[in-house]
């Protein structure tokens, strides 16, 4: 990988994971340097939007991680809702308590700090979240639900996943996510 691209991924990889632990406003571009290995020039030369530019790139970083895991869990179960909902919620669960319950949503943290101000990076989210509810929705239509049905049953599994995560933080434990897995598995 060129060093240029090592720079800019490790920038992106940081400020993902420091905005999804402590939040945007409390990620600051020196520890962001710091903790990534980037020079500070490579910053603004990728991101000549600074905090912003990164705070998106992480967004659709992000958002990108979570479609490839819920793009393998729909190419592991393509008409099976509950076992896909399984999945996912298992694949939260371990990613939760890996964390040590330090760790949110990818996005959401970023989100809730920044949308609907900033425009891009609310784009970027909006995207994300669109593109996580059309994989979860192409399950359940797999599985005979008409698309509306099946788009209204995707876009609660996300939003329940959501909320979960928070629940988990705060409780330090993985039943609320585990639970919106059985939930909707047995829908």
């Amino acid at each position: 990988m060129a060093r240029v691209a090592k720079h800019r991924q490790a920038l992106v990889q940081t400020a993902m994971r420091l905005f999804r632990r402590q939040g945007y406003a409390s990620s600051g571009l020196n520890q962001i340097l710091d903790e990534s290995g980037a020079p500070k020039g490579s910053l603004y030369h990728h991101f000549p939007g600074g905090k912003e530019a990164l705070a998106e790139a992480a967004v659709e970083h992000a958002g990108a991680l979570i479609a490839q895991m819920l793009e393998t869990a729909r190419d592991r179960h393509p008409d099976d809702p509950a076992a896909f909902a399984g999945v996912y919620a298992t694949t939260m669960a371990q990613w939760m308590a890996e964390s040590g319950f330090r760790s949110g949503c990818p996005i959401a943290t970023t989100l809730l700090e920044t949308a609907p101000q900033n425009e891009a990076i609310t784009a970027a989210g909006s995207h994300a979240l669109n593109r996580w509810v059309e994989i979860a929705a192409s399950v359940a239509q797999r599985s005979g639900m008409a698309p509306r049905e099946a788009g209204r049953w995707a876009h609660m599994l996300i939003c329940a996943m959501e909320g979960a995560l928070i629940v988990a933080r705060v409780r330090k434990s993985k039943a609320s996510i585990l639970d919106v897995g059985r939930y909707f598995g047995a829908g």
